[in-house]
């Protein structure tokens, strides 16, 4: 019965994240908003989502978690870099460096919905109440990581082909780490630490690369606007979920 139960669930993350995605290209015009939005949603996942449900998995001290997280911020700070430099180094442009930077991005955010459809599986092993109220959380904020991930390919100069190739990977991998609970049964430890690298990933992609960009030769005030959007939606998402 919960094997149905969880790829049921699974599937609505998919049509969630699918969603979101197809949303996000429509609105290409208004892509410094999508990015605005996208930013503070990327942020708030990494806040009120993420971080918080780390600390409460792994038992571990506040200051442990946050350290992993650190780690994940300056990894990928790290690859950041490696890539811009490895790009100018072999004669790339912008433009190419950028659609590395935008697949490691909607990789990243990939993964991150991986980790939701593994943390529903995780949930459900526990009592079917708590697998619902983190079904509940991971629907609620879906949308926004196909908005975010088609976002995060187009700001850096992708086509419309590979960011709707991203977004299908995206919304494919909740599928499959829900199914993967099925027959692997992964320590919660491990998967607390796993969400807290994440949301390291996830404020440094929000806050030096959706961010800064968001505001770049657009209106300040809509642009704001939509961040805060971003952010309070998956703030009320995650509080209404429990």
């Amino acid at each position: 019965m919960h094997a149905f139960l969880i790829l049921g669930i699974a599937f609505g993350t998919f049509c969630a994240t699918l969603a979101g995605g197809l949303l996000a290209l429509r609105l290409r015009d208004q892509l410094h908003l999508v990015l605005g939005f996208s930013a503070g949603a990327v942020l708030a996942v990494a806040f009120f989502d993420l971080l918080p449900e780390a600390v409460t998995l792994s038992h571990a001290r506040a200051f442990d978690v946050l350290s992993v997280a650190a780690l994940g911020f300056f990894a990928y700070t790290v690859l950041d870099r490696l890539i811009l430099l490895h790009s100018h180094r072999h004669g790339r442009g912008d433009g190419e460096a950028n659609v590395v930077r935008g697949w490691a991005g909607a990789a990243s955010l990939s993964a991150h919905s991986l980790m939701d459809g593994i943390a529903i599986g995780i949930a459900f092993q526990a009592s079917t109440h708590v697998g619902i109220v983190v079904a509940v959380a991971v629907l609620a904020h879906d949308c926004s990581d196909g908005m975010n991930t088609v976002g995060l390919v187009l700001k850096n100069a992708g086509t419309r082909g590979q960011a709707f190739g991203w977004l299908l990977m995206d919304a494919m991998a909740p599928v499959l780490g829900a199914g993967l609970t099925l027959l692997v049964h992964l320590p919660v430890q491990a998967l607390a630490l796993l969400l807290a690298l994440f949301g390291g990933f996830f404020l440094y992609i929000g806050a030096s690369d959706l961010l800064p960009e968001s505001f770049h030769a657009h209106p300040k005030t809509l642009t704001t606007v939509a961040t805060l959007c971003g952010a309070a939606v998956l703030y009320l998402a995650v509080r209404l979920a429990g």
